[in-house]
């Protein structure tokens, strides 16, 4: 990553487990908030670090990714970067945003990929310069998305790909559920020696209360039972499996 940006965590500490990233520029001190559960830790946060927020990115509508913009916008004039099919239920939306749309931040080209599946207009923000994708709620540690709006078809579709991003890119997701990621995983795949290593490692983060995140493509393609099965059918199943696990 150039060292000019950084990508750190706020944790909500609310009971889904959100975390709010902010991505800095070191140099400007200006950030970024993507999908700001609540305004007043983005706030808190820019205070306490001397940052400037320029920008706010959204992956999807769901309130627990939202619903610190109005807030935050009423206090800040700034654009608000969001699913273009998603306008109806995200009116704050200044610059919508669809599938192989691209814009640039401070010289950094930020890539969108289309995820339906979690929602119909999921979107994630790929920055190849950074090795990094805000990826919302589409791919998780070792899991993936509940089905709430779209099918399996489409989610397998959608999580390939992210998969075919390259391996180094690091797996800015939302929640921290990589330990009940990581029971589920072991269950579907209870001799995948990778998989064994990573949940003790998750085990011992979780127990001191660390953030497991971010991953990368390479070790969900080694440990993450949605991403290593071959066909929409093989998904379902796992996904079907996971929802009732």
């Amino acid at each position: 990553m150039s060292s000019r940006f950084k990508i750190e965590a706020i944790d909500v500490k609310n009971a889904l487990q959100n975390y709010i990233w902010m991505l800095i520029d070191t140099q400007q001190q200006t950030a970024i908030c993507i999908d700001p559960t609540e305004a007043d830790l983005v706030e808190d946060y820019c205070i306490n670090h001397q940052l400037k927020l320029e920008e706010i990115w959204l992956t999807h509508w769901h309130k627990d990714h939202i619903g610190g913009v109005p807030d935050l916008i009423a206090k800040h004039e700034i654009p608000v970067y969001g699913p273009r099919e998603e306008l109806s239920k995200i009116p704050f939306i200044s610059n919508p945003l669809q599938h192989d749309d691209n814009f640039s931040y401070h010289g950094l080209k930020i890539d969108i990929i289309a995820v339906p599946g979690h929602t119909l207009g999921h979107i994630v923000y790929f920055i190849d310069e950074l090795d990094s994708v805000f990826c919302g709620d589409t791919l998780f540690a070792m899991g993936c998305g509940r089905l709430f709006e779209g099918t399996a078809e489409q989610m397998y579709h959608s999580l390939n790909r992210l998969a075919a991003l390259p391996p180094r890119t690091k797996v800015y997701c939302t929640h921290e559920y990589t330990l009940s990621n990581a029971q589920f995983a072991l269950h579907v795949e209870p001799d995948n020696l990778a998989l064994q290593d990573r949940a003790t490692w998750i085990k011992q983060q979780r127990e001191h209360g660390e953030i497991t995140l971010p991953s990368t493509i390479e070790l969900e393609l080694q440990t993450n039972p949605f991403l290593r099965v071959e066909s929409a059918e093989e998904f379902a199943k796992i996904r079907t499996l996971k929802d009732n696990f």
